[in-house]
């Protein structure tokens, strides 16, 4: 019994194959539309795929074009393919940018640029382009049911570029790269204003600021150990009960005794 089984499955598996073989090879386009939105719609997306991509410039200009096009963008995407659907959705944007299908295409345009942004570690181009897209999206629509959540993608992709960041100021603090500390440190404060690595990156501007001065020639110590003072007062005003002010305290004090020696 078990043997028939496999036999018969076999042999439909060879059928399927070579009846849509034969397919591929017909010129009827009717028919290949009609068994694309089949497969299409039994979710066998690769040979919906297949059979779309042929049909594509065959209907174009036509009243099918547009939902030829847009099914197989979606093919694209439910394969996994996020590079090539993303290009596709900005694509049917551009084609069809009265199709009441647009807004979603831009979005998903956005999505798959979100789905293709690598871990913090790497190149971030591609985290990049996902929040120009979806900022792109919400100032295109700024009614769509889909805002709320293009905003909730670039927060989570923003998060993203501020952890790769901490993690540079990171690295130059332990190679003893004050002047990239600092440097970092401001730029980072500037660009994340909210970030929640600000309480952490701002003792460390005190630190780098300090071992900076007190390393420095005569001629500039004096100047850098009043930056100690500067950064050590911003710090006090924003986080009054934090948990680095006894040791960034420390570093004010030591600043202060060398002024003193200075002068």
């Amino acid at each position: 019994m078990k043997r028939y089984l496999y036999i018969s499955i076999v042999l439909f598996l060879i059928t399927s194959c070579n009846n849509y073989n034969r397919l591929l090879k017909s010129t009827n386009y009717e028919l290949k539309l009609e068994k694309a939105n089949h497969y299409y719609e039994k979710k066998n997306y690769v040979r919906a795929q297949q059979l779309y991509e042929e049909l594509i410039p065959i209907f174009k200009g036509s009243d099918k074009s547009e939902e030829i096009y847009y099914r197989y963008t979606w093919t694209h995407f439910y394969t996994g393919d996020y590079q090539l659907a993303q290009f596709h959705f900005k694509n049917f944007v551009r084609q069809f940018p009265e199709s009441p299908k647009a807004e979603e295409c831009y979005f998903m345009n956005g999505y798959c640029y979100y789905l293709n942004s690598p871990k913090y570690s790497l190149d971030q181009t591609a985290t990049i382009n996902a929040i120009k897209e979806m900022q792109g999206f919400i100032d295109n629509y700024p009614e769509s049911k889909w805002v709320d959540s293009a905003n909730t993608i670039i927060s989570i992709l923003h998060h993203k570029l501020e952890k790769k960041e901490y993690e540079i100021i990171k690295q130059y603090r332990l190679l003893d790269d004050y002047k990239a500390v600092i440097t970092a440190g401001n730029n980072f404060q500037k660009d994340y204003p909210d970030s929640e690595f600000n309480e952490e990156i701002r003792y460390w501007v005190i630190e780098a600021a300090y071992l900076l001065a007190v390393n420095s020639i005569p001629e500039k110590k004096k100047e850098r150990l009043e930056k100690v003072g500067e950064y050590y007062l911003k710090f006090v005003n924003l986080h009054p009960q934090s948990k680095y002010l006894r040791d960034a305290e420390r570093y004010y004090n030591r600043a202060k005794k060398e002024l003193d020696l200075i002068q």
